[in-house]
């Protein structure tokens, strides 16, 4: 924002409150209400009010205090935030960020545990992305800002408390680039946000049983980066996704495609995904568990791909 002046922030609660997982903390004081702007409880209208400056020529960031809460906004990110810059015969750009938490917490309950990135992925003209570490969520964010597509940032309700030292010095990370996390020689496990902690904690498991998985966090979830994840397939052979999404057409699911489609050749098993249960995520503790990946369960995956 110091850096561009066409930048602003609108939402709930993002002026002085500072949003509600504190994201734009100080903003409003350093920036002042009118670029760091509250807006009523109406998803809808404000997503569209951030659409119609991006035609303006601003560069908004529109957060969704809940990921769950943008489904109000749907027809805004469909019908004109993806085609806009296509139905104007590209007399529009729409240079608009439209980010928030998601992701299944805990206890928060069915609606506010969505995960509406397989909701999205159809949108034309769209790109998404998911970050996972402090130092990737700086990098997506301002190379998102700064990109002249409409791009959806996917944050998770339980990442916000990780810490990292990040460079002082400016950087981006590529809007369309998968991070190799480990890499390996036996497996390839490929996932994104938060299932990347449980595949790294599964890692760990399956190193001391003698298996050698490499691990990538596709991080573009809209499009996805064919060149790392096939160069990947082409190595190990072996493919497990593992993702909070739903399997029904979930992020899982187009992954399948897209391998199956351009990587069948190098396979030497079927494909395994791992996902959310196809159920709205329950409020009590322990069933919530039950619907989400665990750990155990990508070390007996594993171990099955590599028999």
């Amino acid at each position: 924002m110091e850096r561009d002046p066409r930048v602003c922030v609108m939402g709930e609660d993002v002026g002085h409150y500072g949003g509600s997982y504190k994201v734009t903390k100080g903003l409003a004081t350093k920036f002042g209400d009118l670029r760091v702007l509250d807006t009523p409880i109406a998803e809808n209208s404000f997503t569209g009010m951030g659409i119609g400056a991006a035609m303006t020529g601003l560069r908004p960031i529109v957060e969704g205090m809940n990921m769950g809460f943008l489904l109000l906004a749907f027809n805004q990110i469909s019908n004109n935030c993806g085609m806009l810059h296509y139905t104007s015969g590209g007399q529009f750009t729409i240079p608009i960020v439209i980010r928030g938490p998601g992701g299944v917490g805990r206890q928060l309950g069915a609606e506010h545990s969505q995960r509406l990135e397989s909701y999205f992925q159809s949108i034309p003209g769209i790109q998404m992305v998911a970050c996972s570490t402090p130092y990737n969520a700086k990098g997506l964010m301002k190379a998102a800002i700064r990109s002249e597509n409409p791009v959806i940032l996917f944050e998770h309700v339980l990442l916000y408390n990780l810490k990292e030292r990040i460079p002082d010095e400016d950087y981006i990370c590529n809007l369309e680039e998968a991070e190799m996390v480990r890499p390996g020689e036996h497996v390839t496990i490929l996932t994104y946000s938060r299932m990347r902690y449980h595949v790294m904690q599964a890692a760990k498991t399956l190193v001391n049983k003698g298996y050698d998985p490499e691990v990538i966090d596709i991080r573009s979830l809209k499009p996805f980066d064919l060149y790392t994840i096939g160069n990947s397939v082409k190595k190990t052979h072996r493919v497990l996704i593992v993702e909070e999404c739903m399997r029904t057409g979930g992020i899982g699911a187009s992954l399948i495609a897209a391998i199956t489609e351009n990587f069948n050749d190098y396979l030497d098993a079927p494909i395994m995904c791992l996902s959310s249960q196809d159920v709205p995520t329950p409020y009590a503790g322990t069933l919530e568990e039950w619907t989400v990946v665990q750990p155990a369960q990508i070390v007996a995956a594993v171990e099955q791909l590599c028999q």
